[in-house]
């Protein structure tokens, strides 16, 4: 390796291990506080207040999944060792399950016809819940590995 990759490497390693830990507590936070209290109102209410919250979480989780995804793989390619990949690739499948899986939810939630007082509306907020905690565990995995990965280092 060349000199300049230990330096690398422990700034790609602190990247994926901080941006793993932000997108976890976030989205723990999502699953324990936000989407619990969220639910707690009438439908329409979780429904109003759903999308402003789900536009603005984008805005964050989403870089902090990818930063954390190519931090983790750049930290395999410099030495790393095979768990940053692992990790990394835990993380970064947040990206696709949530494009793939989550996405339909979404729009369905945010499509202006839906009455937002309805049970289909109740049951998209249900769905959605679900479907975040998948994110969450991901996260969470992926911090968990990263955190056992930089020990060995």
């Amino acid at each position: 390796m060349f000199g300049y990759s230990v330096p690398l490497l422990v700034a790609a390693e602190f990247l994926a291990v901080l941006c793993a830990a932000v997108f976890a507590g976030a989205a723990i936070y999502v699953n324990l506080v936000e989407h619990p209290a969220r639910m707690s109102l009438d439908t329409r209410s979780a429904a109003a207040q759903w999308a402003p919250s789900y536009r603005r979480a984008t805005l964050m989780q989403a870089p902090l999944a990818v930063l954390s995804f190519l931090a983790g793989c750049a930290a395999w390619f410099l030495g790393g060792g095979t768990a940053w990949l692992i990790a990394a690739l835990l993380i970064g499948v947040v990206v696709p399950f949530t494009l793939i899986v989550i996405f339909p939810t979404n729009h369905k939630l945010l499509d202006p016809s839906l009455d937002k007082a309805s049970p289909e509306a109740h049951r998209l907020l249900v769905r959605w819940g679900r479907l975040h905690e998948v994110r969450t565990v991901l996260g969470l995995g992926a911090f968990i590995v990263f955190v056992l990965a930089s020990r060995r280092t």
